[in-house]
């Protein structure tokens, strides 16, 4: 009979010794005091720049715990963000208040859950309670730095977890190059700069797989801690933590099985129904609390609504009904979708994008991670049976995301990367085999780098103006995300992103580099000797799309339209009509086009000619005709 977590290959290693703490350990104490340091000093709201993302709701609502040591948001609540970011909280999300009660009835199911009307009119926050929660006692004795402190924590944490389950078989120089490069040569690290949950949900998901699977390479050693990381009680610990990041981000839902699977296999048939169970618990218990407190199970769902501007008792005449836009999220549009005949082309796009996509693809922004599954495909008698269990659940979940959310898979919002994959990326980590020499983690920082490296080297500026990094080097060689045109970091810079080009057909533009200059009377401005890349969205599928190349001056343009490509030579003040035509890319009750347009000539304006003042260096005006394929009779789609 094997003991508990013991691996059925090899004889038991012989105990380790025990070490004193090394130069690396005063290093890593060194660093690790650095950067709560840097945590502490900062000026948050100066080097966050204004609240992005969803963290005008998470700090808002970490105030109001520190502070008030309540969830419900009033005036008191205003007035304190107020105080730290001398604004308001721009895209906060609040929902009014219910009751909950139940309904009997002589029908089946017997019970209803009704929700009336909350007598004392209170708002709450319309996210998970859980983080803010977590974080409070760091904003109540450091205010807003205390939330950068907490995510330092996290991530030594996890690098310390890492790095122990990897040099329990590896030896000490790998393990802590990988393990730190899993981390930091991915998008992960500029997370820890968003005010937001994910860094939390991150950690905790990776916490729960070291105190589950930690057991399975940990050779035996004496004392008290060591026989619960290798004992049966850490699985209770660690399903905990992951019944709390599940009902932080319920993407997180699938993460349980591996270790009730691997369980199971073992015929430890109890254990598992109680690690699956206790995770089921925690994760209700969690959405139990949020109904008694807000009356509605779903804290997303019943009225909610988001605010700009204008916030509720910021005056008297600022009702949560005036001056909220509803964004109520009790379902999804999966059923729509899977309807149609694009389910299946669509979820193989989708698939497509979510690997090597430019803006949020696996490969770019969780390199490790890849190394991790081509070091476990080449593992031999090394593989497991739970790393197998950890790689088919990672993928169902990414798969039910693409197929839950198939517009906004990505994370909403134009976040850099994959922001719902992210709480996902630490289980890959614990399929790493073990590692006989520093390669694997050279290859996890130069191929991170190599895609992410402008970004981390910036990360404060990055974190905020994420559009600004897509449109150049190697991440402009890969796809451009057209299923979720909506929610591209580009959406993210007004200036240039749905831009009207034309009411009859509608077109909008979509200018995803500086390359492209925003429309003007006639058409638009490509700059010389560049590429640039254009997003064409139109209400129904183009049948083919013209475009009028002209320039003062003598040019050779390339044309790519989704693939289908043209080159021109265009003459001075001659011009030149080019049609094309490809496939759309269906979303939104839109079709998407990427039109890429290269020149290899140019001239300034103000250089050229005495009158102007136009210091653009420019290549072609373009002019865009789109022929639509007729609409089919009865079936309106309501334009972009």
């Amino acid at each position: 009979m094997l003991p508990y977590g013991a691996s059925s290959s090899g004889d038991e290693p012989a105990p380790a010794p025990r070490r004193r703490p090394g130069a690396g350990a005063v290093v890593a104490i060194v660093l690790l005091a650095l950067a709560c340091s840097a945590a502490l000093s900062v000026n948050v709201v100066r080097a966050t720049y204004s609240p992005k993302g969803d963290e005008s709701t998470y700090v808002a609502m970490a105030i109001s715990l520190a502070y008030d040591h309540n969830m419900s948001f009033d005036r008191t609540d205003l007035e304190q963000f107020y105080r730290f970011y001398r604004g308001g909280p721009e895209g906060i999300f609040l929902k009014r208040g219910t009751e909950i009660r139940l309904h009997f009835t002589g029908r089946w199911p017997f019970v209803q859950i009704v929700h009336p009307p909350d007598p004392a009119n209170r708002l709450y926050f319309g996210k998970a309670f859980i983080y803010p929660l977590a974080v409070a006692p760091f904003v109540w004795l450091f205010g807003l730095n205390g939330m950068l402190l907490f995510h330092v924590l996290l991530l030594a944490g996890v690098c310390v977890c890492g790095y122990y389950f990897l040099a329990a078989r590896s030896p000490g120089p790998a393990a802590l190059l990988f393990a730190l490069g899993f981390v930091g040569a991915s998008i992960v690290p500029i997370y820890a700069l968003w005010l937001t949950s994910e860094m939390f949900n991150f950690s905790a998901v990776f916490f729960a797989y070291f105190l589950w699977f930690y057991k399975e390479v940990a050779p035996p050693r004496p004392g008290r801690w060591a026989a619960f990381l290798r004992g049966p009680n850490s699985d209770l610990l660690a399903a905990v933590l992951l019944g709390l990041a599940t009902f932080s981000k319920p993407t997180n839902a699938l993460l349980a099985t591996p270790v009730v699977l691997l369980l199971w296999t073992r015929r430890r048939w109890i254990r598992g129904f109680l690690v699956g169970a206790l995770f089921v618990a925690v994760t209700s218990a969690c959405f139990g609390v949020n109904a008694l407190v807000t009356g509605e199970f779903n804290y997303q769902g019943g009225d909610r609504r988001t605010f700009y501007g204008t916030f509720p008792d910021q005056n008297p005449s600022a009702t949560f009904d005036r001056t909220g836009i509803s964004m109520s999220t009790n379902s999804a549009d999966t059923q729509q979708v899977v309807e149609t005949p694009k389910f299946w082309p669509q979820l193989a796009r989708n698939a497509g994008y979510f690997l090597v996509g430019r803006d949020a693809g696996f490969m770019p922004y969780y390199f490790p991670g890849l190394v991790v599954i081509v070091l476990w495909a080449m593992a031999g008698r090394e593989r497991r049976l739970w790393h197998l269990f950890v790689l088919l659940t990672v993928a169902a979940s990414a798969v039910i995301i693409l197929i839950y959310l198939p517009y906004t898979w990505g994370g909403g919002g134009g976040p850099p990367g994959n922001r719902y994959f992210l709480s996902l990326y630490p289980a890959l980590f614990f399929m790493t085999p073990p590692l006989a020499s520093v390669v694997p983690a050279l290859a996890a920082w130069v191929g991170g780098a190599a895609f992410i490296a402008q970004i981390l080297v910036n990360p404060f500026v990055a974190s905020k103006y994420v559009y600004q990094f897509p449109d150049h080097g190697l991440l402009r060689l890969l796809p451009v995300e057209l299923t979720m045109v909506n929610d591209l970091p580009i959406n993210l810079d007004r200036s240039r992103s749905h831009l009207f080009y034309s009411t009859s057909p509608t077109i909008l533009l979509y200018l995803l580099d500086r390359n492209a200059y925003p429309p003007e009377v006639g058409g638009i401005w490509v700059a010389g000797q560049a590429r640039a890349d254009i997003i064409v969205r139109t209400d129904r599928p183009i049948a083919r799309l013209g475009v009028q190349l002209s320039a003062p001056i003598a040019n050779r343009v390339t044309l790519t339209l989704n693939g289908a490509s043209s080159v021109s030579a265009i003459k001075a003040g001659v011009p030149a009509t080019v049609w094309l035509s490809a496939p759309g890319v269906y979303a939104h009750r839109s079709d998407s086009y990427l039109l890429s347009v290269s020149t290899t000539n140019g001239f300034v304006p103000a250089l050229t000619d005495p009158t102007s003042t136009d210091p653009r260096y420019l290549g072609v005006f373009l002019t865009l005709t789109a022929d639509l394929v007729p609409a089919p009779e009865g079936a309106p789609r309501g334009g972009p």
